[in-house]
């Protein structure tokens, strides 16, 4: 083992060391056929934290043949049951918050502020769900012509293909699996390779709550592609739900094609952030600084364009920069960290290279605009003013902590330039205005608006987006309708 690969504190390697590094297929832990694995690292110093199973195609479909045979039986599980299972998971979360808060932290680099406020978020979506659970519904009606009756069914969809990304990596798994358990459809859940041991401690935590074997199984792999394409084709799986970028999600909903399987898509985002001239600035601030830098900015919900009213630019440009040069950058576990790194060298080398883009084209740096010191991944927070419409950075996610600020004098142009683009996740408003704030917000093309606060994310609300942003909604009372069909049976003889 070389220095780099020394854990700074016997706390990190513990929490670590306590998740197991294998797959979880029909209830058992056990390594991938043939034995091979693939590295974790800790995104702010390189170093390897530790190696879990790299699984095969012949381990994916050994999975999804677990959910297939549990699916059954599943499905029929008492509801209350169901939800009592969840309820127990949540419950089991929470005590465990600081271990699985610093373990995020580890492999995913926040800092542990944040990993435990997604630790709460998270455990929320089974807690909602575990309440969903004996809410399903369905419909009983007599015939337009008076001749029979109208029975309307809800029942699970089938098993369910789920892949979730690295920048939540318990969120986003938690969003998915409450209410696909709350449903009764078994599930075959692929990590992302950058963070998959908040998902192994996941996995271990429904174990203990009581989730029977075959219902969720885990792999791990370091490519997605050669354990999610044999699954996709195989006829087994009915559901897809996929969390990520939206050129893996146009590949993923391609391949789903042939077999026809019912889909939902998060996917990319280009969130505006508009400040009209009678916006509270110092609000419109406060907001700007979650909705950028939550995550690192590494979020689809993050603030992507900044689009600010003439009249109060400047004051906005002053205070937002003064913010952002004020945050502390460096590893998550160190106290009084507000910036981590990036997740891996490759986004860290996208992040640079947008900003290059950006000032090559006439953009200004006001804070930041370059790579942080240490071997880790880390950007220095950044503003930009003057950012021209050609600039990269206006039409591509950049997932970091850059704040590009671009004027506007009519309200037109800012809505224009808002919707200018393929994506439609989020779109953020600050404004005083109440007639304003209901037009713009209705003009706006995102599944969801910010308004006059800088984050969106809630279990109880719908989260999802339009255009190239998604397909379907994770949380709220129509989340768990991803996981249903509707079955009609035409009553005779009445």
């Amino acid at each position: 083992m070389s220095v780099n690969d020394q854990p700074s504190d016997p706390r990190e390697s513990t929490v670590v060391d306590n998740v197991a590094k294998q797959l979880l297929v029909d209830g058992k832990w056990r390594p991938a056929t043939g034995g091979g694995t693939f590295p974790v690292e800790d995104p702010s110093t390189t170093r390897n934290l530790c190696s879990v199973a790299d699984a095969t195609s012949d381990d994916a479909l050994e999975a999804l043949a677990a959910a297939d045979r549990a699916q059954s039986s599943w499905a029929a599980h008492p509801p209350r049951e169901r939800g009592e299972i969840l309820r127990r998971a949540f419950e089991t979360i929470t005590s465990r918050h600081e271990d699985l808060a610093l373990l995020m932290t580890l492999e995913m680099g926040k800092p542990l502020a944040e990993s435990r406020a997604e630790i709460t978020y998270a455990a929320e979506f089974f807690r909602w769900f575990a309440e969903e659970a004996v809410r399903i519904d369905g419909d009983y009606t007599v015939s337009p012509n008076g001749k029979g009756r109208v029975l309307v069914l809800r029942q699970p969809v089938g098993p369910a293909l789920m892949v979730t990304p690295w920048n939540f990596p318990m969120a986003m798994g938690t969003r998915k699996i409450g209410p696909a358990v709350a449903a009764g459809c078994t599930m075959v859940m692929k990590p992302a390779h950058q963070t998959p041991l908040t998902m192994l401690a996941l996995g271990d935590i429904l174990t203990e709550a009581g989730l029977p074997d075959g219902v969720l199984n885990i792999v791990t792999a370091r490519g997605a592609g050669s354990v999610m394409r044999p699954m996709i084709e195989d006829g087994r799986a009915r559901k897809l739900t996929f969390t990520g970028s939206t050129p893996v999600g146009r590949k993923l909903i391609e391949q789903s094609a042939g077999q026809v399987l019912n889909v939902s898509m998060e996917l990319g985002g280009n969130a505006p952030f508009l400040v009209f001239d009678d916006a509270d600035v110092d609000a419109a601030v406060d907001g700007a600084m979650l909705a950028k830098m939550r995550n690192v900015g590494e979020a689809c919900t993050a603030a992507n364009r900044f689009y600010v009213h003439d009249s109060v630019a400047e004051e906005f440009t002053r205070k937002l920069t003064e913010r952002m040069a004020a945050l502390r950058v460096g590893r998550g576990v160190d106290d009084g960290s507000e910036v981590g790194p990036l997740i891996d060298a490759d986004q860290l080398d996208k992040v640079v290279e947008l900003v290059d883009d950006a000032v090559t084209k006439g953009a200004r740096v006001e804070t930041g605009g370059s790579r942080g010191d240490g071997q880790g991944h880390y950007y220095l927070p950044t503003v930009l003013t003057g950012v021209p419409a050609s600039a990269r950075m206006n039409r591509e996610e950049i997932f970091g902590p850059v704040a590009p600020i671009t004027t506007f004098t009519e309200e037109h142009e800012a809505t224009a330039a808002a919707n200018n683009t393929e994506f439609g996740l989020v779109s953020y408003v600050y404004t005083r205005d109440v007639q304003r704030a209901l037009r713009i917000s209705e003009t706006l093309q995102a599944g969801m608006v910010g308004l006059n606060q800088g984050v969106v994310s809630n279990a109880a609300a719908p989260f999802g987006g339009v255009k190239h942003s998604g397909i379907g909604r994770e949380g709220g009372k129509v989340g768990i309708d991803e996981y249903l069909e509707t079955k009609y049976v035409a009553v005779g003889g009445l």
